[in-house]
C-alpha cells in the first residue's frame, strides 16, 4: 500500500501536511477491512512469569521508597559543614573536631585503642608484621564515594581520617568540593601518612585504599609508601561470625557497642547527595554524610579497643559465650593454645547449646595436642550432651579416632564409628568399620587363645 492510502485510512491529510479532512480527498480505490486477529491468551507459565515481575517491581519500588524514608530530615539551608585551607598544592576543604579522652562510642571509650600492644594486635589480626608497629601512631581512615561502579567512575569525594594527639582523637575529614580538584587533597592525605604507623580500616584492604591507590595514579600524585594495613572487617567475621547476623559495620555497633544511630543517612543515599550538592544544592545537605563518616571512624577506634581488651582477659566472665568461641578460634590460628583454651572454656561454661557442644570439640582438640588423650574424650562426650543433630556426626567421628588409636578401645572406636555418618560416609566409612571389627575380631581370638579355650 503506498503513503497516500495509508493516510487516507487515518482520516486524510490536511494542509500542510498534518493529519485531519482532506480539502479535496483524493479518490482511492476501495481497500478491504483487514482480518480482526484474536490476540491470544498467554500460558499459564508467561502469567506466571508477568505476576513475578510484576511482584519484584513492586519489591523494588517498596525498597527504593523505604531507603528514601530512612534518610534523615534535611538540614536547614546553610554553608557546606567544611572550611577552606589553603596548602602548598591548592586549596583543600576540612571539617575538623577534637574529642577528648573520655568520650565514648556506644559502651566503649575511643582512648582505649591506645592500650592495644602490638604482639596482641598480630595475633588477633593473624598478621605477624604487627606485632612491631607502633600503635600510638595508627591511622584510621574511611571513605564517602560516588557509588561503587568501580574503576575509574568512582570518586572519593570524602576521605575521613582520625589520628590520637594525647588521649584525644582528632577526626580530620578532606571533602572534594568539585570533580578534577584531587590532587590537593591526595597531596593531604599522602603527607597525613607520611607521619602513621599504620591505616586501620573497616574493608579497606578491598576498597578504600585500593580506590584511593587509583586516584592517586590517575591524578599524576606520588602513591604513599605501602603502610601496614589492619582491616578490622576480618578480625570482626572471626570473632562476631557466631552471632549469625553478619558483620556490617552499623551491626556490629549496636550489638557489640550498643551504639544506635539516631537520623543517620542510608549509605544508598550518599552519592546522589553529593551529586546534588555538585549541581547547585545546599552544602548543609551533606551535614549527615560528614556525620555518617565521623560515626564510622569512631567506630573503628572502639571497636579496636573492645577486640583487643576482651583479648586480652581470655574469657571474662559475663561475656557472650559466641563471642568467646571466635576468639578462641582466632588464638588457635595464632598458635597460642592457651589463650585458645581459657576462651574455649569460658564458651563451655556460658552455655548450654551448640556454642557449647562447639567450644568443648575445640577444647578436646587441644588436649589431644597437648597428649591427653582421656581429656580429650571427656570433652567430646560433654559436647556430645548438648549438640545439636547436625553437630553430633563429626563428634562421633572423632570419638571413633580416639578411642581407636589413643585409647585402643576397639569396641567403643566400632560403636562411634557406626554413627559418623555424614561427617564420613561411602568408601572411608565402610573402610574404617571393616578395619575395626577386623581388629576387634583378631583381638578377641587372641583373647580366647590366651584363655585356653577352643575356637
Amino acid at each position: 500500500m503506498d503513503l497516500k492510502r495509508k493516510l487516507a485510512r487515518l482520516g486524510g491529510v490536511g494542509p500542510g501536511g498534518k493529519p485531519g479532512a482532506s480539502a479535496t480527498p483524493a479518490p482511492a480505490a476501495p481497500v478491504a477491512p483487514a482480518p480482526t486477529v484474536e490476540p491470544e491468551a498467554p500460558s499459564a507459565e508467561q502469567a506466571a512469569r508477568v505476576a513475578m515481575l510484576r511482584r519484584m517491581l513492586g519489591e523494588l519500588t517498596e525498597r527504593h521508597g523505604t531507603a528514601l524514608r530512612r534518610g534523615p530530615p534535611p538540614p536547614p539551608p546553610g554553608p557546606l559543614p567544611a572550611e577552606p585551607r589553603t596548602t602548598p598544592h591548592g586549596v583543600i576543604h576540612v571539617a575538623e573536631r577534637l574529642l577528648p579522652p573520655e568520650h565514648h562510642h556506644g559502651s566503649a571509650p575511643l582512648a582505649e585503642a591506645l592500650d592495644a600492644e602490638a604482639a596482641l594486635v598480630a595475633s588477633l589480626a593473624l598478621q605477624p608484621g604487627l606485632a612491631g608497629v607502633d600503635f600510638q601512631r595508627m591511622l584510621f581512615l574511611d571513605t564517602e564515594t560516588t557509588g561503587l561502579a568501580g574503576g575509574t567512575g568512582t570518586v572519593p569525594f570524602l576521605v575521613g581520617l582520625a589520628w590520637f594527639e594525647g588521649r584525644s582523637l582528632r577526626v580530620h575529614q578532606l571533602f572534594l568540593r568539585r570533580l578534577g580538584e584531587e590532587a590537593p587533597l591526595l597531596r593531604e592525605l599522602a603527607a597525613r601518612m607520611a607521619q602513621a604507623s599504620c591505616l586501620v580500616t573497616f574493608n579497606g584492604k578491598s576498597f578504600d585504599w585500593p580506590l584511593l591507590r587509583t586516584r592517586f595514579v590517575l591524578n599524576r600524585v606520588p602513591v604513599p609508601a605501602e603502610l601496614p594495613h589492619l582491616d578490622l572487617l576480618h578480625c570482626a567475621r572471626r570473632v562476631f561470625k557466631h552471632r549469625g547476623s553478619g558483620t556490617r559495620l552499623v551491626h556490629l555497633e549496636e550489638q557489640v557497642l550498643g551504639f544506635h544511630r539516631v537520623g543517620d543517612v542510608d549509605g544508598a543515599l550518599i552519592p546522589e547527595l553529593y551529586f546534588r550538592f555538585l549541581r547547585g544544592a545546599e552544602g548543609s545537605a551533606l551535614t549527615p554524610v560528614l556525620e555518617h563518616n565521623v560515626n564510622d571512624l569512631l567506630l573503628l577506634a572502639a571497636l579496636l579497643g573492645l577486640l583487643a581488651r576482651r583479648f586480652r582477659a581470655s574469657g571474662a566472665e559475663g561475656e557472650d559465650p559466641r563471642d568467646m568461641l571466635g576468639f578462641a578460634g582466632v588464638a588457635l590460628r595464632a598458635r597460642d593454645p592457651e589463650r585458645a583454651l581459657a576462651f574455649a572454656q569460658a564458651a563451655a561454661a556460658g552455655d548450654s547449646g551448640a556454642v557449647r557442644a562447639e567450644a568443648l570439640a575445640l577444647a578436646s582438640r587441644l588436649s589431644h595436642r597437648g597428649g591427653d588423650v582421656r581429656t580429650a574424650v571427656a570433652n567430646l562426650q560433654r559436647a556430645l550432651a548438648s549438640a545439636r543433630k547436625e553437630q553430633t556426626a563429626p563428634l562421633h567421628l572423632s570419638l571413633a579416632k580416639l578411642y581407636e588409636h589413643g585409647l585402643k578401645d576397639l569396641p567403643r572406636a566400632l560403636h562411634h564409628a557406626r554413627l559418623c555418618t555424614p561427617a564420613e560416609s561411602g568408601e572411608a566409612l565402610r573402610r574404617r568399620v571393616e578395619r575395626l571389627e577386623r581388629k576387634l575380631s583378631k583381638a578377641t581370638r587372641a583373647s580366647t587363645l590366651d584363655l585356653g579355650e577352643p575356637l
